[in-house]
């Protein structure tokens, strides 16, 4: 294994860890906001896997491509249901208030 391979492996790990504790720390009253916030990265996501699908070299790679492209667009639509869904809780029903 090459050194350039470990080093993102470790990265990876580390990132993990790290992304894993932030996000358990989060009170729930800023769970929507960061959604949001989430599934707009989502869609910067989504622009690399087009550029990833349409830079293929070859078969493989572009099913890879397509692969990436449709993993990340069910991500970013499933988010932003589930934050639409999130802030219907908020709005005040009719005749309540």
């Amino acid at each position: 294994m090459s050194a350039v391979f470990i080093s993102g492996i470790v990265i990876f790990v580390l990132a993990a860890f790290v992304g894993l504790e932030v996000i358990s720390k989060v009170p729930p009253t800023l769970h929507t906001p960061l959604m949001s916030g989430a599934n707009a990265i989502s869609g910067i996501t989504i622009v690399g896997a087009v550029i990833a699908a349409g830079a293929g070299e070859g078969t493989f790679a572009m099913i890879l491509g397509f692969l990436a492209v449709t993993a990340a667009t069910i991500n970013v639509v499933g988010g932003f249901l589930v934050t639409d869904r999130m802030l219907e809780m908020f709005k005040k029903k009719p005749g309540k208030g």
